[in-house]
């Protein structure tokens, strides 16, 4: 079964518009860049997100969202824990956040 990943970011005070493009471009750089253990091959089967525009005012900080599908919670575990882009991308992210927000479902599963 399929599993949508959302991932929101608060960045800190401070943290630079440049520096927040670089992380948000290579957020998005992810889903070409994480390549399945086995197939050597994508497995990130959708991906996508950007700067928050909601007019309701529930952000809560958060500014910046991105949504990624996997086939299934396998393929989901692995980007997880042992992923070598994803995990890079997350070390590189010490310092430049304030919060981050992770919520994973799979469709229709009430």
């Amino acid at each position: 079964m399929p599993i949508v990943h959302i991932v929101l970011f608060e960045f800190k005070p401070g943290t630079s518009q440049a520096q927040v493009n670089d992380v948000c471009g290579r957020m998005l750089a992810l889903k070409d860049k994480c390549l399945h253990p086995t197939t050597n091959e994508t497995y990130v089967k959708s991906h996508g997100g950007g700067k928050d525009i909601s007019p309701e005012g529930l952000q809560g900080g958060l500014t910046h969202g991105f949504v990624s599908e996997f086939r299934n919670k396998e393929d989901r575990q692995y980007y997880l824990e042992n992923d070598p882009a994803h995990l890079e991308f997350v070390a590189s992210l010490k310092g430049l956040m304030e919060n981050v927000r992770v919520l994973d479902f799979e469709p229709g599963v009430l």
